[in-house]
């Protein structure tokens, strides 16, 4: 029979790769939100498998005792009698005032928390929330690849893959707040504030990591071929007419209409023609389309992301 914290690690590492699988299904509508709570569900197993090893593999360590029944040792119950463990914050923070947990990890647990707890109460549509969900997923995982190597010797390069960034690469209309601008702006504050002090990418634990994909020309003969295309025998990294449109969804007349009806002082002016032009060349913000992609002098239009209001947020004064 499997020790308990074993058990334990084995579901952990299993509901990782659930979260990393349901991210990765392409158009699924709630993929955003289910990530961040089976992540939390995969480091909450570790923490507790973890803390079993730390007190004897001793179930009851878990349990969380009734006020002054230190003596009787009586327990909380929850709805069905059965006992009541501690929570993922009090695991995290314990672990981390022991030494024991990363302190950077435990603040991208907070942060993962936050945003799960966002999406449990049902979170709409802010581009910037779900730019966190890219940079704070991602640390996550790689601080969890790194627990379980240094807590219980598992490595995990062969037993799953990061996909993730392809995924994230597009912020997606797929966490939504229903609370007001101001009040999504407290909880972008409050992840920022985590981040404080933590700012380190590099290092083994990380609150959070930036997120980028590029293609870049090797001399190497080792190195693999990509291109971007339609051929299914090439290496399925491929952009179609269908995913360019998903990511850049706004020609010039739907993106000023988004303008119009986000900012208060928004005109169609030189200034905004200016702003527009100067992040065109940003593939992050713009895509020119061509009639025939093999003739550059063939007609053209240009065709914008949602994540361009994130630069438009920075010279215009959002509505309330």
């Amino acid at each position: 029979m499997k020790a308990r914290s074993k058990e334990l690690l084995d579901r952990a590492i299993e509901a990782m790769v659930a979260a990393i699988g349901v991210y990765n299904l392409p158009n699924l509508p709630y993929r955003a939100e289910s990530f961040t709570i089976l992540v939390i569900n995969a480091w909450e197993l570790l923490l507790k498998a973890k803390w079993l090893v730390e007190h004897k593999n001793r179930l009851t360590s878990l349990y969380v005792l009734q006020d002054g029944a230190k003596k009787r040792r009586r327990y909380k119950r929850t709805r069905s009698g059965t006992p009541q463990t501690h929570s993922i914050e009090y695991l995290a923070r314990k672990l981390s005032e022991e030494k024991i947990l990363d302190e950077a990890a435990r603040r991208n647990i907070e942060a993962v928390v936050e945003l799960r707890d966002g999406a449990v109460h049902f979170y709409h549509h802010n581009l910037e929330l779900v730019e966190q969900i890219q940079e704070i997923g991602m640390a996550c995982i790689k601080n969890f690849a790194a627990a379980v190597q240094d807590w219980f010797g598992r490595d995990l390069s062969d037993f799953y893959t990061y996909p993730i960034p392809l995924s994230f690469d597009v912020p997606r209309a797929t966490l939504e707040t229903v609370s007001s601008t101001k009040e999504a702006q407290k909880l972008l504050q409050y992840l920022n504030t985590l981040k404080t002090g933590y700012e380190d990418a590099t290092a083994r634990y990380s609150v959070a990591v930036n997120v980028e994909l590029r293609f870049v020309r090797s001399r190497s003969s080792q190195a693999t071929e990509v291109r971007l295309t339609d051929d299914p025998s090439a290496l399925p990294v491929k952009l179609i007419d269908e995913q360019l449109r998903e990511r850049y969804p706004w020609d010039y007349r739907e993106l000023t209409q988004q303008c119009r009806k986000r900012y208060a002082n928004f005109k169609v002016d030189e200034r905004y023609h200016q702003l527009r032009k100067s992040l065109e060349a940003d593939q992050r913000f713009a895509y020119v389309r061509y009639l025939d992609p093999e003739k550059p002098t063939s007609a053209k239009k240009k065709f914008y992301s949602q994540a361009i209001l994130k630069e438009f947020d920075k010279c215009y004064t959002v509505k309330k």
